[in-house]
């Protein structure tokens, strides 16, 4: 069970790395407006449309891979195992030995508290 949430845990973190980084790569919606008037070339490695496609299917991908490990570390995280009942304040109430009784102080009067130099 510890290898799973181990497994889990990697594939979120490489997940969550992934589609921040693709996300940073994707060109806004008005990216095109600013190369139209000739701030920045509009071609690119997969043509003007193949980046968005690619790039978009990516994110998507990578998108619904970080829920569902999100989502199976959440339900392992909240399972609890048979053996334990009650919450932890009633375990340990149980568990814990019989204390003995202390004897209270007796308080002098306020004159006697005030220390002598």
């Amino acid at each position: 069970m510890n290898v799973l949430l181990t497994v889990m845990l990697a594939v979120q973190m490489i997940s969550a790395i992934a589609m921040v980084g693709l996300i940073l790569v994707q060109h806004g919606k008005g990216a095109d407006m600013g190369a139209a008037f000739g701030s920045g070339g509009s071609g690119s490695l997969f043509g003007a449309s193949g980046s968005a496609n690619f790039l978009s299917r990516t994110t998507a991908v990578l998108a619904t891979l970080f829920f569902a490990s999100t989502l199976m570390l959440a339900y392992f995280g909240s399972a609890r195992p048979a053996a334990s009942s009650g919450s932890v304040l009633e375990n340990s109430a149980l568990t814990a030995p019989a204390q003995t009784a202390v004897p209270a102080l007796q308080t002098a009067s306020g004159a006697a508290q005030i220390p002598a130099k």
